[in-house]
């Protein structure tokens, strides 16, 4: 393990240190990947499940045990979420399909057209409490060798959708992005964050009772320097919300102020809080795993 000594935080306002603490350090897990997305804490196992979508793998990390193969093809799987069941659900740039493993090992399509057209490529998703799936479809799987196939489009919009978990209802919800790619619900799931990566800055929607999305002003923008655009996002247990961005993981108060920012050594792709006090925020970031130990936990 290498751990890196120095503090890794950029304070922008003082909040920062009331939720992230003073010492934050980021230290390097684990490394030698491609190109790495998706983090999910599997709790059951006590491990971290992530893509390494240009080896079309993906793996698995434990302290003390290192690095596994958790699915190898994965048809460049990206963002993955567990359900309310416990099961994972993946989204996979290699077929245009949303995906859930089933407890036996099987899979159940959930999603992978919508009117008869194949979807872009499905990257990252968040699940509602009430079961629904609300996922992201940019392009980035048909244009990129890196992390996809690259392959013709089929619809001539970049949608934000959600879907039943019985795989029924497929529903799109907005299509005026010129890349989607992470969100996240409010802890109330009065409203979704929906980044949109070229333009730099996240969106804000109110979710109506039937699950549709109103509204959809900038809520806020990644400024700064270093590499890193707006992609993995995710609302930690006080309502704070983490965005990667420029330089690294940027934490924006409920009202959009950026607090400042999570340095990362790599360009950050996306992250969430691990172990068991949820304490361990654990980022991908192009070829290696890194963790940082964070005062505020993330949301179960």
């Amino acid at each position: 393990m290498n751990t890196q000594g120095a503090v890794h935080l950029q304070v922008r306002d003082r909040r920062l240190v009331d939720v992230v603490g003073e010492s934050v350090r980021v230290e390097q897990v684990a490394t030698g990947f491609g190109f790495t997305e998706g983090p999910v804490w599997d709790r059951a196992r006590n491990r971290l499940i992530f893509s390494d979508m240009k080896h079309d793998h993906m793996r698995s990390w434990q302290d003390g045990a290192g690095v596994a193969t958790y699915r190898k093809p994965s048809n460049k799987g990206n963002g993955n979420a567990f359900d309310r069941e416990g099961r994972l659900i993946t989204c996979e740039h290699a077929t245009s399909r949303l995906v859930r493993e089933e407890r036996d090992g099987s899979f159940t399509v959930l999603a992978s057209h919508y009117e008869g057209k194949e979807l872009n490529s499905p990257n990252d998703l968040t699940v509602k409490s009430n079961g629904t799936i609300y996922f992201s479809d940019p392009t980035f799987g048909r244009i990129r060798e890196d992390v996809g196939v690259p392959r013709p489009l089929t619809l001539d919009f970049r949608g934000v959708y959600s879907v039943a978990p019985s795989g029924t209802d497929l529903r799109l919800l907005v299509d005026d992005f010129e890349q989607p790619n992470g969100l996240c619900f409010s802890p109330d799931e009065s409203r979704l964050f929906i980044n949109d990566t070229p333009r730099l800055h996240i969106r804000v929607f109110d979710v109506k009772p039937d699950g549709a999305l109103t509204g959809g002003k900038v809520w806020a923008e990644t400024t700064g320097e270093g590499e890193g655009r707006p992609d993995g996002m995710k609302i930690d247990s006080a309502g704070f919300l983490y965005c990667t961005g420029p330089g690294g993981v940027h934490v924006f108060d409920p009202a959009g102020a950026c607090l400042g920012v999570i340095l990362t050594p790599e360009r950050p792709t996306n992250f969430a809080w691990g172990d068991a006090d949820r304490c361990s925020l654990y980022i991908t970031a192009q070829t290696s795993l890194y963790r940082a130990r964070v005062k505020t936990p993330g949301r179960r």
